[in-house]
C-alpha cells in the first residue's frame, strides 16, 4: 500500500513539474503562431465596458485577446474539461484546439455568445499533435503565471496597528478600502474565495478601485474600529472611504455578479 501511494504521488508530482516546464514552451509557441492576431492582455473591467456597455465601440475587437481565450477555455460558461482532473483536462483541451482550429465553427466556440457576434470569421489552421499539447499546457498555466507576475490585490492584516499604513496607501492611490472579515473555520469564506474572489475579473475590479484587506477575526481585531459594527458573521465585507470611514457593510457570501455589483455601487 505504501509503495503504491508513493508511486502515485511521484506520478502526480512529475506531471505538474512537466506541466510547468512545458508551459514556457507553449507560451513561446503561442507568441510565435497566435499572438500576432490575438492581442495582448486587456483588463476584464475594460472588456466588460467595451462589450456590455459600449457595444464594442471602445476597443473594436474582432478577435479575442490572449486572456479572453484563456478565460473562456478554463473558466467561461463553455469551459473545456473538468477543472478537478488536470491530467485529463489537458487531453480534452488539446482535442478541442485541434478540432476547432481545423474547422472554425461559431457553434463550437468557447467564447461568450454576446461577444462572438463582433468577431470576424476565422480561417482554418492546422496544428500538430505536439503543438496542440503545448498550447493546451499554455492555457492551463496562463492564470497561475499571470498571478505570479501580478500578485492578487489582497493584503492580509496581521497587526492591529496597521490602520495608518492602510489609509496612507489608500489616499496615495485614491482608492477606497474593503475589509474582508474571515476565519479559518469558515466554509463559506473558503468557498467564496475559490468561486468569486479568485476570479480574474473580480481581482481586477478590486485592484482598479480598492485596497483589499483580509482579516482572520479569530486572531486579529478588525481595523478602523469595525469590531463595534461586526455581528460575528463570516464572511462580512466592510466598504470604507479612502480615509477609513465606513460606507456599507455586507454580511454573508455573494456570487460573482452580486459581488461585482457591490464593488460598483460603492464607488
Amino acid at each position: 500500500m505504501i509503495i503504491r501511494r508513493t508511486i502515485f504521488l511521484f506520478t502526480i508530482l512529475a506531471f505538474f513539474v512537466s506541466l510547468k516546464a512545458d508551459f514556457k514552451e507553449g507560451k513561446v509557441l503561442f507568441e510565435e503562431k497566435c499572438a500576432s492576431c490575438h492581442g495582448e492582455y486587456i483588463s476584464f473591467k475594460k472588456l466588460k465596458e467595451n462589450f456590455f456597455e459600449r457595444n464594442n465601440t471602445l476597443l473594436n475587437l474582432t478577435i479575442p485577446t490572449q486572456n479572453m481565450l484563456a478565460w473562456a477555455i478554463m473558466e467561461g460558461s463553455k469551459k473545456v474539461g473538468d477543472p478537478n482532473d488536470s491530467e485529463m483536462r489537458i487531453v480534452e483541451i488539446e482535442e478541442y484546439l485541434k478540432s476547432y482550429l481545423a474547422n472554425p465553427d461559431i457553434n463550437n466556440t468557447v467564447c461568450d455568445n454576446h461577444v462572438v457576434k463582433y468577431y470576424k470569421e476565422k480561417e482554418p489552421m492546422e496544428i500538430s499533435e505536439d503543438e496542440a499539447t503545448l498550447l493546451a499546457e499554455y492555457f492551463m498555466g496562463y492564470k497561475a503565471d499571470r498571478l505570479k507576475r501580478f500578485p492578487k490585490p489582497v493584503k492580509v492584516l496581521k497587526d492591529n496597528n496597521d490602520d495608518g499604513k492602510i489609509i496612507k496607501e489608500a489616499l496615495e492611490k485614491n482608492k477606497q478600502i474593503i475589509v474582508f472579515a474571515t476565519a479559518q473555520s469558515c466554509y463559506f469564506c473558503k468557498k467564496m474565495k475559490h468561486e468569486v474572489l479568485d476570479l480574474t475579473e473580480v481581482q481586477e475590479a478590486i485592484a482598479e478601485d480598492y485596497i483589499f484587506i483580509e482579516v482572520d477575526v479569530d486572531y486579529v481585531a478588525l481595523p478602523f474600529g469595525l469590531n463595534k459594527r461586526f455581528k460575528g458573521m463570516t464572511p462580512t465585507f466592510f466598504i470604507l472611504t479612502t480615509s477609513g470611514q465606513l460606507i456599507n457593510t455586507y454580511p454573508g457570501a455573494w456570487d460573482r455578479k452580486d459581488f461585482l455589483g457591490i464593488l460598483k455601487e460603492n464607488l
